[in-house]
């Protein structure tokens, strides 16, 4: 036996299909932008990690730096190149590079 929907019937169903519809492509709205803000996250974190090390990289080196400035020795001797201070009876002579 088959029966005719009403109208009424039709009209239901058609809005709980409408509602159905609009909630799935909420959704799949949602569940795109947070998968995109993902992807971001992981490119960020990548580039801050490489960051990280280079900054790691530089702080050793600005330490060893520091120990050899806080040796007199290595400090005159950088003082003399870099800034061309001299002792008395010292020759200086500049290369260009």
């Amino acid at each position: 036996m088959h029966t005719k929907k009403s109208k009424k019937e039709k009209k239901r169903l058609f809005l709980i299909s409408i509602t159905i519809m609009g909630l799935l492509t909420l959704l799949v709205a949602t569940v795109y932008n947070d998968w995109k803000q993902i992807l971001n996250n992981r490119k960020l974190t990548s580039e801050l990690t490489k960051e990280y090390a280079n900054l790691l990289d530089e702080e050793a080196k600005l330490n060893a730096e520091i120990t050899k400035l806080q040796d007199d020795t290595y400090l005159a001797r950088y003082a003399k190149e870099k800034y061309m201070l001299s002792s008395d009876g010292d020759t200086i002579i500049k290369w260009n590079k």
